[in-house]
């Protein structure tokens, strides 16, 4: 959650990224208040991980949908997409 003119807002942003395809992670999402809380909702139905990092998500409801992430997230982004890819790597092993 992130402060906002005293009000506490949910924020949430959705990358996507095809390695064979993308030259970056691009935002096919983002949102404040209900749209976020229906961004996460949605993640979790189709079971896409979901990762919390308030100063991230700052930075990615700044960029327009469709945008590629800028360099500077570059690293940030690639440890939370190893993380994910070791995750589901390891839930089709059966070792989860």
């Amino acid at each position: 959650m992130q402060q906002d003119d005293n009000k506490k807002f949910k924020k949430a942003a959705a990358l996507s990224y095809e390695q064979d395809s993308d030259r970056a992670p691009k935002v096919i999402a983002k949102g404040k208040g209900h749209v976020a809380e229906r961004i996460i909702q949605l993640a979790d139905e189709h079971g896409i991980p979901l990762h919390k990092d308030r100063s991230l998500v700052e930075l990615l409801v700044k960029l327009d949908l469709g945008d590629t992430i800028p360099y500077e997230l570059y690293q940030a982004v690639a440890e939370i997409l190893a993380f994910i890819y070791k995750i589901e790597r390891r839930a089709r092993e059966g070792r989860l």
